[in-house]
């Protein structure tokens, strides 16, 4: 089934933007987890729409419904299914949609595929509103990840051009990923905020969007986790990461930059320090053949422009099969980026997990 993912760590999401809610089974959680529901509920208000002007204002307090699994708080063993309210939908906004596909959406595809019986309002089942599940799941895994010494965090490295400084790929420790996942606006050089939210402004104001770059890290990994070929660990965050909506890319370490440099450049000398194997640079972004090197995990994903925009775009009717110019209405953000960020780390938690 293509809403669920993993096999030891096994979450299937369902639901849809409009309907009256969206949730989430989460099968193979041991027995005896106490949930921290306080740091729960903190991570997916970072998710969460509708609380500052570079998000859509559509409201909704993303507070998960806990109807099996969990006991006092702890986990019983059996699956845990958790629901999330849709409590602020406006459906008139999309009623044209059915037939006039938005640029760059999920719609046509979706009514291709669906013959035409696809939800459409705010998306369907296509919609990123279904991350915030995404992220109850994540967060449950980041704890339990925590407890082994791995942490996740990722900020904005890129928006509309603006760049925001880089992980330090070899010294990132867990104390810089605490205070980076910290900030609503998860940023390591603040002085970039103010151009990254004009930007912004600038396309909202001009009734459009903007996109940008997420970087993560991960550390406390040791080496060999992960194998060769299909089960590579870049493979396990590559399929967990494209459930986001919006996300067009990824790179790993290095990346598509070391296409531009020759091997002596690229490679990455083995060292001793204290005594463990390490390397002197990371441009590998702690991933070889597959496998964790024990160095920090270090990749970055591509965030398109919200599609959804107010600006007049060409479409084609479906049912007249006439081409007809298309203004979009309704609550859309103008940059998904900020909204995004911790849905990467959650989708990061929920690769790793199955793979330790």
């Amino acid at each position: 089934m293509s809403n669920s993912f993993g096999e030891k760590f096994k979450i299937t999401i369902f639901g849809q933007s409009h309907s009256e809610a969206i949730g989430i089974v989460i099968d193979g959680i041991p027995a005896g987890v106490r949930l921290d529901m306080e740091k729960i509920l903190n991570f997916m208000a970072r998710r969460a729409p509708g609380k500052n002007a570079y998000s859509t204002t559509r409201k909704e307090a993303d507070l998960p419904e806990i109807v099996s699994g969990v006991v006092d708080g702890i986990t019983c063993g059996a699956p845990i299914c958790a629901i999330i309210k849709n409590n602020n939908q406006n459906s008139k906004d999309y009623s044209k949609l059915k037939t006039l596909p938005r640029p760059s959406h999920a719609d046509f595809a979706a009514y291709m595929k669906h013959n035409s019986f696809n939800d459409i309002r705010g998306g369907g089942n296509f919609s990123g509103r279904l991350t915030a599940p995404l992220c109850f799941a994540g967060a449950i895994a980041m704890q339990i990840l925590e407890e082994k010494g791995i942490r996740i965090s990722a900020h904005i490295e890129k928006i509309a051009g603006i760049k925001d400084s880089r992980f330090d790929p070899v010294n990132v420790d867990a104390d810089t990923l605490s205070k980076v996942s910290s900030k609503e606006f998860p940023l390591i050089d603040d002085s970039v905020k103010d151009k990254m939210l004009a930007k912004i402004e600038e396309a909202r104001l001009d009734s459009d969007s903007v996109g940008g770059v997420i970087e993560c890290a991960v550390t406390g990994l040791p080496a060999g986790i992960g194998d060769p070929m299909f089960d590579g660990v870049e493979n396990a965050l590559s399929k967990a990461v494209f459930a986001i909506p919006a996300i067009k890319g990824i790179e790993f370490g290095n990346g598509f930059d070391c296409a531009d440099l020759r091997g002596s450049q690229n490679n990455d000398s083995f060292i001793l320090v204290d005594g463990k194997i390490a390397s002197e640079t990371n441009n590998h972004g702690g991933i070889l053949g597959g496998i964790t090197s024990s160095m920090p995990i270090i990749f970055r994903v591509a965030v398109k422009p919200t599609p959804s925009i107010a600006k007049p775009q060409m479409s084609v009717n479906l049912e007249t099969m006439t081409q007809e110019e298309l203004v979009i209405t309704g609550r859309h953000d103008p940059c998904i980026v900020p909204r995004a960020v911790p849905c990467i780390e959650a989708a990061a938690a929920l690769a790793l997990i199955n793979l330790i």
